[in-house]
């Protein structure tokens, strides 16, 4: 039996996305970390079944729509992307409880440096795996709640969203819609009353 000679794979464990952020943004998105396919490409939500860039445009969040090889252009909204944990993986499964508490060091230190308005951790699983390392901080933690949360991180709110991933079938295209509408109204509410009469 001959074997034909195979292409390797490229090796996508090494690989790192470019966070998508700046100063005092309106929204910062954070997920738990980059899927393979997200890994490869080099950009952030680029899984074949994830509709984090369709809710985006729906919510209005952003005014047209883009997909995850535009996500460079988010910051010209005022929104940006980065994970909690930069290596990317299949699953969260593969990931080790010393990179959350390791992704927490960094995330916290961008949080300080850049000062997003509003914190939007995209999934329930990114906010109870910090919930730990941060319940120093809060009285009355509630990690199964989409929405925001009564905490603040740097000045920043913490605002929960659905995991918009393919793979997520505890929410429906419109219950992860109408939090990403909300995460909008919550953060417009809050830049009108910053703003100077």
């Amino acid at each position: 039996m001959v074997l034909k000679n195979k292409i390797a794979a490229p090796d996508w464990t090494a690989l790192r996305l470019t966070d998508r952020i700046k100063p005092n943004l309106r929204v910062l998105f954070v997920g738990i970390n980059p899927g393979v396919r997200s890994a490869v490409t080099g950009h952030h939500f680029a899984g074949f079944s994830n509709r984090f860039w369709k809710l985006l445009y729906d919510s209005r969040l952003v005014p047209e729509p883009i997909n995850h090889e535009q996500d460079d252009r988010l910051t010209e909204w005022g929104l940006g992307l980065t994970n909690l944990i930069a290596r990317p993986s299949p699953g969260i499964n593969e990931l080790r409880p010393a990179e959350y508490v390791d992704g927490w060091t960094v995330l916290d230190a961008k949080i300080r440096r850049y000062r997003p308005d509003v914190l939007a951790l995209v999934g329930v699983t990114v906010y109870r795996s910090i919930l730990p390392l941060i319940s120093k901080r809060i009285s009355d933690p509630r990690p199964n709640v989409i929405g925001p949360q009564r905490l603040s991180i740097h000045g920043a709110r913490v605002f929960v969203l659905p995991n918009p991933s393919g793979r997520n079938a505890n929410f429906s295209y419109s219950e992860m819609l109408d939090a990403f509408v909300r995460l909008r109204r919550f953060t417009e509410r809050r830049r009108s009353a910053l703003e100077p009469v």
